[in-house]
């Protein structure tokens, strides 16, 4: 008997010693594995109730806790430089007043972001540039509220490095032929990821016209969980096309949100309703607690 227990216990340290970990970019083709059921956890904004949202701090944050992917958000500023930024102000959250196109880099880079209770941190607005260094070979980014600055997101991707580790968002229930049209055809190695209403008329259309790109993530957004076309989503994915799906608000899916999971406990009728409908991905405010449950 104390023979097999030292037996299993080696194989485990064997295990543990010598199984690598997968890299972000590995994370990322496997979201268009039709064979994979992994479900990968993205943190909205960052880690955002322990650090400033779209910080830098919280970026690290999400690393040391195993988080598979960061989204955060650009803006510009009047010299031209991405920021990561969420709103069209920079009131809410940091020190500063105003629009982000108001100042240059070096103008804004003296303003301090806000935390959650909105007290001044001592964290600066973080570049677009920035970000991605630090996440680069560690972490997936997802880029949202980008697509203006789409061929400047996709030259700094490059530039870094993290072309094989970043997830570029398409505005809400924009067609594959409107954005090739306004920016030319997609480089066939970027991953994007068309946000669709499928509660509107046209979205069927919508999915159907990504499907010539094969590095695409549909991110459904639904009031209800009755539509018809979510029905869909298990035949998309076992095309090889990755799902993304949200529960940080009821209105983004069908009333299956984090507060739910986490507060009401009822975490299998949430979280667990999303991983049946063929998520891929979860978009999440409270990533330590997803993990745990999909754990």
């Amino acid at each position: 008997m104390l023979m097999k227990y030292f037996i299993g216990l080696s194989i485990a340290l064997f295990l543990c010693l010598f199984t690598r970990a997968q890299s972000p970019s590995e994370q990322l083709n496997q979201l268009f594995d039709a064979r994979s059921r992994k479900v990968l956890v993205a943190a909205h904004r960052g880690d955002w109730r322990n650090a400033p949202e779209n910080s830098l701090q919280g970026l690290l944050n999400c690393i040391a806790k195993g988080v598979d992917i960061v989204e955060l958000d650009l803006k510009r500023t009047k010299d031209g430089q991405l920021i990561v930024m969420h709103d069209p102000t920079i009131d809410r959250t940091t020190n500063g007043k105003g629009k982000p196109g108001d100042y240059t880099l070096a103008e804004i880079r003296k303003f301090r972001l806000r935390n959650g209770l909105g007290r001044v941190s001592g964290h600066p607005v973080p570049t677009f540039e920035e970000m991605l260094l630090v996440a680069r070979g560690k972490i997936l980014i997802d880029v949202d509220k980008g697509y203006d600055y789409f061929p400047d997101v996709v030259r700094l991707l490059k530039e870094t490095g993290t072309l094989n580790q970043a997830i570029a968002n398409i505005d809400d229930d924009t067609s594959l032929d409107s954005v090739e049209a306004r920016y030319g055809q997609l480089d066939d190695r970027l991953t994007v990821m068309p946000i669709i209403n499928y509660g509107r008329p046209g979205a069927a259309g919508i999915v159907s016209g990504y499907k010539k790109h094969r590095r695409t993530i549909f991110q459904p957004v639904f009031d209800t969980d009755t539509l018809l076309l979510l029905d869909s989503l298990p035949a998309l994915r076992a095309a090889g096309f990755g799902i993304w799906l949200n529960s940080m608000w009821p209105k983004l899916s069908g009333g299956h949100d984090d507060d739910k999971a986490v507060e009401q406990g009822q975490s299998a009728a949430t979280w667990g309703w999303l991983v049946n409908k063929s998520a891929s991905v979860i978009q999440t405010d409270r990533p330590v607690e997803l993990k745990a449950f999909l754990r």
